[in-house]
């Protein structure tokens, strides 16, 4: 067989493309001319999302993956623009998200010299990331890139990071194309199955956890009619609100930063974890103080993808490797019983989570309750919420109720400056026919507002709704908690956010009262709809510190 000589830029391209990938994230470069050059005439399959800065690239790149479930895509250049994506690199491998970072690199007879902007890929994200590697043969381009997408989708998902020399993508050479590189997930044993309903049918008040990567609509289906099924108190780690129906009678809340005590007090009484997914990280164990370690006080069921997270930190009375999907399906299709003995149980741990979701007073002139309430009137159920880091999303947290999957993104990794990079991605991806909408802070936004200018250039059009209490709040409170009136480096300047949106040619808005919030809201639709992004700026107080507590009661006034 003759084979035509090709770049190695357009092999590298041609294998996205034989691997389903519709769109890129980009800032571009010199070093990557020659794959530029390729993705033009790609240009009719995969789009070329241009952004402001590499670290809102990689965030798109990650929410893309996050949201869709193929695997996001992200083109840096050397030196400065692989550290800047750095922090994208960073929350895909924290979130469990499938991500490719593709690294222009200085030509191989540079290399380790520190030539202009030369960077040790293998250094800088082996250890971020699940495989970190420099291409120095073009003709192996479709051998890596294979297994490229192979294992940023197998097993826990997470990100890979390529270095592609300059002359490397422009030698020409004649090679053959690769097949698409597959995700792979081990399946359930069947008799570790038959345990898991043994333990059941033990248990008097069981609980399960779902959370972490590679979740599908089906997969997250089939968990909903097993929890359904079995009557299963079920709770979501952090960020993992939308695997599972909060509307559901099982639905339990969210291991977040803003959990509910009663759900904290209901999982130390239970007889019977089963965490599927979830790496019962630090958050959604309370900083590992929750479950015992290394043996749990609670007797654990631990399902996940990857081998190496069964007995990492915790050992428990049965370990089943095996996807989050596979499990799903295989215990949906477990005989339940016809009345589990537990009802009494599920129907107390819902009882909290819906105490939780009740609201106590909100002081000042905006009432962020309110503004919940407005958002779940006026929204669709499908609506794309997108969360940055901070103390804000604990109004999101506690009082949106998600009844789709895929509804929510947001950073497990509280990296700041996400929301507004993801909701542009998001706002691609959906192309009107959902909404999209971000809450961010005063500190985060001004880490990737400049994003805005992409949604414009795309025709992207997602709310941003910016909570500006002047003050980096979370920080703010745990001053305040260890260090009491001993304010410092927390005080924010902020400009006119309303203005700033404006500048870029979105819609922008300024919000301080509550009675203005519903008719701003619905301007801001109304933008959106006619594919104008828009920005809300909510003044709040930092009196109102969380959704559940204000500055003066914290401090014990």
């Amino acid at each position: 067989m003759t084979l035509s000589p090709r770049s190695g830029g357009a092999v590298l391209v041609d294998q996205l493309a034989l691997n389903g990938v519709r769109r890129v994230f980009l800032v571009p470069g010199e070093s990557y001319l020659a794959a530029l050059d390729a993705l033009y005439d790609h240009a009719d399959t995969i789009e070329t999302v241009v952004c402001r800065q590499e670290g809102g690239a990689a965030f798109m790149a990650e929410a893309h993956g996050k949201l869709t479930g193929e695997v996001g895509v992200c083109f840096v250049t050397r030196g400065p623009g692989a550290c800047n994506a750095a922090i994208g690199v960073h929350t895909a491998m924290q979130d469990s998200t499938p991500l490719i970072l593709l690294i222009g690199q200085v030509g191989r007879e540079m290399r380790h010299r520190e030539a202009f902007q030369e960077i040790d890929v293998d250094r800088l994200f082996g250890w971020t990331t699940k495989w970190a590697v420099e291409v120095n043969d073009p003709r192996r381009l479709p051998e890596i890139m294979a297994r490229a997408f192979r294992i940023a989708q197998s097993g826990r998902p997470g990100p890979v990071a390529i270095a592609l020399p300059e002359d490397m993508l422009t030698e020409m050479v004649s090679v053959a194309d690769a097949p698409p590189g597959d995700a792979l997930a081990p399946y359930p044993d069947p008799g570790a199955l038959a345990a898991l309903a043994q333990h059941l049918s033990r248990a008097a008040r069981p609980l399960m956890i779902v959370g972490g990567g590679g979740w599908t609509a089906a997969a997250a289906d089939d968990i909903r009619r097993f929890a359904s099924a079995w009557a299963l108190p079920t709770a979501c780690s952090f960020r993992r609100q939308d695997i599972v129906d909060n509307a559901l009678p099982v639905y339990a809340g969210e291991l977040g930063t803003s959990v509910d005590k009663g759900l904290i007090a209901r999982i130390r009484e239970s007889d019977l974890l089963i965490a599927v997914g979830t790496r019962l990280s630090e958050i959604a164990t309370q900083g590992y103080e929750l479950i015992n370690i290394p043996v749990p006080q609670i007797p654990l069921i631990h399902v996940h993808a990857d081998l190496a997270e069964l007995g990492r930190i915790y050992q428990p009375v049965l370990a089943l490797n095996a996807g989050p999907g596979e499990f799903a399906a295989a215990a949906a299709a477990l005989p339940a019983p016809a009345a589990p003995p537990w009802a009494a149980w599920t129907e107390r741990v819902r009882a909290d989570y819906l105490a939780s979701a009740t609201p106590t007073p909100c002081p000042g002139p905006l009432d962020m309750n309110a503004v919940m309430a407005t958002l779940a009137g006026a929204l669709p159920a499908d609506t794309v919420m997108v969360n940055d880091a901070g103390n804000f999303t604990g109004w999101l947290q506690r009082f949106w109720c998600y009844r789709h999957f895929k509804s929510q993104l947001g950073p497990a990794n509280g990296a700041m400056g996400y929301a507004v990079p993801a909701a542009v991605a998001a706002a691609i991806e959906c192309a009107g026919q959902r909404p999209v909408v971000a809450f961010v802070g005063d500190g985060g936004f001004l880490m990737t507002g400049q994003e805005l200018a992409t949604a414009i250039r795309h025709g992207a059009a997602p709310v941003i709704v910016v909570v500006d209490n002047g003050s980096y709040g979370t920080i703010r409170m745990h001053q305040e908690r260890h260090y009491p009136n001993r304010v410092v480096a927390t005080d924010l300047a902020n400009p006119d956010f309303a203005a700033y949106a404006r500048a870029f040619g979105a819609h922008g808005e300024t919000v301080a009262e509550t009675a203005q919030f519903a008719p701003a809201l619905e301007r801001a639709l109304a933008a959106a709809a006619k594919g104008v992004p828009a920005l809300l700026c909510l003044k709040l107080s930092i009196e109102v510190i969380t959704s559940r507590t204000t500055l003066t009661k914290m401090k014990g006034g």
